[in-house]
């Protein structure tokens, strides 16, 4: 059965880097984007990331620019915004895409281990709905990511133990985290 340890990506330089580098550790993979509403989630995110490093946990951070266009820029650009304004610390890879033809196996890999299950109630993430329908026709079947910042929880096997949408409260996410490190 594989694990995300059988992935391979490529970091922002541009050097491959095996998911096996982070094997024994609990890992939060998430797709970023720098011009989102949602980007706001880099705060609890590294402040979780410096609370938690040492009890062996990981975020990996993938910036896509295919909702909307909120991930504009380069690799450069892009690492100088997250450590500029949210002091990330985190490794941040190459830009991908999540969606499409063109999807990065990792993330298919990650979203058909834990597939959409909704944005959850209220008119905001019903609006948000609506929204990443139209966005998300143009990959069909192949819209494996609903928007930015989806989070997923990696157990310290590799094993994909938790799909967390963006509109999932961070207190939850990190809670889970925190049992998931013991």
């Amino acid at each position: 059965m594989a694990t995300v340890y059988d992935f391979k990506v490529t970091d922002r330089t541009g050097n491959e880097v095996s998911l096996s580098d982070y094997a024994g550790k609990v890992l939060l993979i998430v797709n970023t984007a720098t011009g989102c509403g949602f980007t706001p989630h880099y705060e609890p995110l590294e402040a979780m990331y410096k609370d938690l490093r040492d009890k062996g946990f990981e975020i990996l951070d993938f910036p896509c620019n295919q909702f909307a266009n909120q991930a504009p820029g380069d690799a450069d650009e892009i690492h100088e915004f997250c450590t500029m304004k949210f002091g990330t610390e985190f490794p941040q890879f190459a830009k991908i895409d999540v969606n499409g033809d063109d999807a990065d196996p990792l993330f298919v890999y990650l979203a058909t281990q834990k597939e959409f299950e909704g944005f959850g109630k209220g008119l905001k993430n019903a609006a948000l709905n609506k929204f990443t329908n139209a966005n998300n026709k143009k990959f069909g079947d192949k819209a494996y990511i609903k928007w930015n910042f989806t989070k997923f929880l990696i157990d310290r096997e590799g094993n994909v133990v938790a799909r967390f949408e963006p509109t999932t409260d961070m207190g939850e996410v990190r809670k889970a985290v925190e049992e998931l490190l013991g």
